[in-house]
């Protein structure tokens, strides 16, 4: 079967309603000329004039002239005007189908890698322009899933390869460890030394293992939803932290007002708790950690901010530090942390639809702000 183009099938109705059209409109005619009524006059008396059988005879031929001629004549007629209007439909076809040739020709020059082009919308407003406006909402669409997903998986390319160097060099210690110990006859201090070592690596690799873990927990989202306040985790946390704080001469700074929110308690421990344990381990001694919590009533916000002393760091590189394994100057730096721990705050503030804003202070130290969706609690109804 031919399978005909919109265009042509839409011409091809076009000319067939004006054909039945047309055709009707002969067969109407040639009915009613049928039908046509030839008045003689008649007398009163009820007897016809002279002659009245000879017009009646002329009326029926001139009749059946009329009719004869009026068949081939409209056959002519209805021909010429079926053509003219199909080379009118095709045209008007092809002005009502442009809009949709254009929508065609976009969709065919689009792929993956150019999304930059749009459909033109048509005016005025019609079904044809909403058309156009549908797909070029839907390529915006595609055009943001593609580039988010491009920007995810440069990030998993990354983060594999930082997490395998991670992983990769305490097997290495351990290995060369193993290596340089067997090499001969170890005593029992090397043995007992080679252990500590292995130890140390496997050590290591735990906790690499316990980040990574809890890092695609945060990433999946909250396990369950349920009312917190980030002024008692807080307090919590800077309970714990206490002694480390001491003992590194860090002065805690304590500014606790209340900030309800919802989300699953444990991802919220970890989050600030990571927070102060980063803000102790980078600050100085001598230095300070400030802990705030509050809400924005106006916005409708948590807002804990946490600020430390620490070294000077360029304010361009505040940022970096929320990417995996990274320490310091936007690179992976050899320290006793793994550097998943702003990696996995990011990571759980995401998950309760917050916001995290890192700032490098001016006299050295970070300024994290996090603000989280505010739980509608109020103080009032908070026991005291």
């Amino acid at each position: 079967m031919v399978r005909l183009t919109a265009r042509a099938r839409l011409a091809l109705l076009q000319t067939a309603l004006v054909l039945i059209a047309g055709a009707a409109l002969t067969g109407l005619t040639y009915l009613l000329m049928r039908r046509r009524a030839v008045f003689t006059y008649l007398d009163p008396t009820g007897s016809d004039p002279p002659g009245v059988e000879d017009l009646h005879a002329v009326a029926d031929r001139a009749q059946a002239d009329t009719l004869s001629a009026l068949l081939p004549q409209a056959g002519l007629a209805l021909v010429m005007v079926t053509a003219l209007a199909a080379v009118l439909s095709w045209a008007v076809a092809g002005r009502v189908l442009r809009p949709i040739r254009a929508i065609s020709s976009a969709a065919r020059r689009l792929s993956a890698e150019n999304l930059t082009e749009r459909v033109p919308v048509t005016t005025p407003a019609d079904e044809l322009s909403a058309l156009a406006g549908t797909v070029n909402d839907m390529l915006d669409r595609i055009q943001r899933g593609i580039a988010e997903r491009d920007r995810i998986l440069d990030s998993q390319r990354l983060f594999t390869a930082n997490a395998a160097h991670e992983l990769r060099t305490p097997l290495t210690t351990a290995r060369a460890a193993i290596d340089v110990t067997l090499d001969g006859h170890p005593s029992r201090a090397e043995l007992l030394a080679m252990a500590g070592d292995v130890r140390d690596a496997v050590e290591h690799m735990q906790r690499v293992l316990n980040g990574l873990l809890l890092l695609a927990r945060s990433q999946a989202g909250r396990a369950s939803r349920q009312p917190a306040d980030l002024t008692a985790i807080a307090a919590a946390a800077l309970d714990a932290a206490q002694a480390r704080a001491a003992a590194a001469d860090v002065t805690v700074r304590p500014r606790l007002r209340p900030a309800p929110v919802t989300g699953e308690p444990i991802l919220l421990e970890r989050m600030i708790g990571n927070l102060v344990d980063n803000a102790i381990r980078y600050n100085r001694a001598g230095g300070h950690l400030t802990v705030d919590t509050d809400t924005d009533t106006a916005g409708g916000r948590a807002v804990l901010r946490i600020s430390n002393t620490g070294r000077q760091i360029p304010p361009e590189e505040a940022g970096t530090l929320l990417e995996p394994f990274v320490h310091g100057q936007g690179t992976r730096v050899r320290t006793h942390g793994l550097g998943l721990g702003l990696t996995i705050v990011r990571a759980i503030t995401l998950a309760h639809q917050g916001r995290i804003a890192v700032t490098a202070r001016t006299g050295g130290g970070l300024d994290i702000t996090i603000d989280l969706p505010h739980h509608p609690a109020t103080t009032a109804d908070r026991p005291v």
